[in-house]
């Protein structure tokens, strides 16, 4: 008998993965957590039902969230990372010797717990001693915080059940005012291929172009997201991720990465038609 994983994208698609074995599931307090594993992109990780990452394809969008602020702000120290209980960003952030802390805000705590058991590769990032964990509420969480971080990266699941908070207008507003005068703030911004999807991605741009004069969206074909099309947003008070990009400063670090590089960067931000007359139309109402 096969088994296999079925996500449904809309009332007409579904992403299906042949599963070998379900090694985990359980109920938190917050949300069903199952880990799965299977023949073509090892073990991966839902929440409720929805994917998070899978360990072939979590690089993608770890290195393109955290890599892409990193360079472009020549001196990023304090880092807030809200949501990702995977540990993925974490790993790609303890990566860079000048950043001195990261807090971490993630709401459940048997989310990383599961990571650490079931995907260290991605929850290695935990280890690092500079890394600060907070089981909390991401938006009770930054209210608290003023002129306290040169990045934030907002990691967090779909607009809805734990993550819904996090794509509110107050929320963005707390992330501007946690930043220092030249911080940034980078999410993860939906999809923009399927209508439902494109219609939370216009409603997080629109919130977030209301609280930050510099706003960008870019984009990374990440293969188990629907559609594969995923979009970023890069939010700052002071650099333009084009003009301000450090390329020799990053290469110089010799940090190794699979997906993303400095000319991809700049590619990155350059997007399809129709996902650029999604965001006018956003902008314009603003």
């Amino acid at each position: 008998m096969e088994l296999w994983y079925s996500e449904r994208h809309t009332d007409n698609v579904k992403l299906s993965i042949r599963v070998n074995r379900q090694l985990h599931s359980e109920e938190s307090e917050f949300q069903r957590i199952d880990v799965f594993e299977s023949p073509e992109f090892g073990r991966f990780l839902t929440l409720d039902g929805y994917m998070m990452l899978t360990e072939h394809d979590e690089f993608i969008y770890h290195e393109m969230i955290t890599h892409v602020p990193m360079a472009v702000h020549p001196d990023v120290r304090d880092v807030l990372v809200i949501g990702a209980g995977d540990g993925g960003v974490l790993r790609e952030l303890t990566r860079y010797g000048g950043v001195q802390s990261v807090d971490v805000a993630e709401i459940d705590e048997r989310v990383v717990e599961v990571c650490k058991q079931f995907l260290p590769k991605t929850a290695i990032g935990f280890t690092d001693k500079r890394v600060r964990l907070f089981y909390e509420d991401g938006v009770r969480f930054v209210r608290g915080c003023v002129d306290k971080y040169d990045l934030i990266i907002v990691d967090s699941t779909d607009p809805f059940g734990p993550g819904e908070g996090l794509f509110t207008k107050e929320f963005y507003g707390s992330c501007f005012k946690a930043l220092r005068e030249d911080g940034i703030m980078v999410n993860q911004h939906e999809s923009p291929f399927y209508p439902g999807d494109a219609t939370a991605m216009k409603r997080a741009h629109k919130r977030i172009v209301e609280s930050f004069s510099i706003s960008y969206v870019y984009q990374a074909h990440i293969p188990t997201y629907p559609s594969g099309h995923w979009l970023f947003g890069f939010a700052s008070k002071k650099y333009h991720p084009i003009k301000d990009q450090k390329a020799a400063q990053w290469k110089s670090l010799g940090i190794e990465t699979r997906y993303y590089n400095t000319n991809l960067h700049k590619g990155a931000f350059y997007l399809p038609n129709y996902v650029e007359k999604l965001l006018k139309d956003v902008e314009q109402e603003h």
